[in-house]
């Protein structure tokens, strides 16, 4: 571990599961901190960035919004850089986060975990928007997460496949496992992509992203791990039981 110079962590599932912290996760990172850099990365697109800062705050960590990249700040950065408009199907919260981007005839249509808002009036509109010309944006694909009430639960990629099928466009991928997403949180650091190592519960949009940017991966068995997920071919760098076993692999004692 001697060539770990900053450590990036996936957040749901890692620092915490639903309403609960993992145990002894605050003091673990509240340690790291004062010997890394540290950045903190999430796909969740129900809430915008402020919303997550506050969570986390909440619970007891102390975490700014440079440390924070998550795949909304992402996209709309990324619409910004292209001078484009958008249509969104997101929840009320993040889709208010685009006002002043979105347009009747928009550039992209731009997808996140919309919740309740998946339904027929948004999607079809969606993809009405794609048939006359806008492109697919996925901030972010995951298959499913960690619920609040400990259950897994279908997460934005079975609907963003579903206007992909219909559409036949393929969605651009912004947040995790986008290469381009690691890497803007790694160069954030003034550190190469083999410097850092990511902590995440999802074994293919935090591990195996974070490899096939350039990063080692430790894979917690916290949040939406299974045991079954051993199982797919992905190799984790490092296997925990819980973020604080980050500790010893880094040599650290508290």
């Amino acid at each position: 571990m001697k060539k770990i110079k900053g450590l990036i962590f996936d957040i749901g599932g890692v620092l915490y599961v639903g309403s609960h912290v993992i145990n002894g996760a605050t003091d673990t990172i509240s340690y790291l901190q004062q010997h890394y850099p540290l950045r903190f990365v999430t796909n969740t697109t129900r809430r915008v960035p402020s919303t997550i800062i506050e969570k986390l705050s909440n619970f007891g960590f102390n975490i700014n919004k440079e440390e924070l990249f998550t795949a909304l700040d992402a996209t709309k950065n990324y619409v910004l850089s292209n001078h484009a408009t958008v249509q969104t199907v997101m929840t009320d919260e993040a889709d208010h986060y685009f006002e002043s981007l979105k347009s009747d005839h928009p550039d992209f249509v731009v997808v996140g975990d919309a919740y309740t808002n998946f339904d027929y009036a948004h999607m079809n509109r969606a993809f009405r928007a794609l048939t006359n010309g806008a492109s697919l944006i996925a901030a972010a694909k995951n298959r499913y997460f960690k619920d609040d009430d400990g259950v897994l639960s279908m997460d934005a990629g079975g609907f963003i496949s579903a206007l992909e099928f219909a559409s036949g466009k393929e969605a651009r991928i912004i947040g995790k496992p986008s290469q381009t997403f690691f890497h803007l949180a790694v160069g954030s650091m003034g550190l190469q992509p083999h410097e850092v190592l990511m902590i995440g519960d999802d074994i293919e949009s935090d591990i195996q992203g974070a490899q096939n940017a350039g990063l080692k991966a430790a894979l917690v068995k916290t949040g939406k791990f299974q045991e079954c997920d051993l199982n797919k071919g992905i190799q984790p760098d490092y296997i925990l039981e819980d973020v604080n076993a980050l500790l010893k692999i880094l040599s650290v004692v508290k």
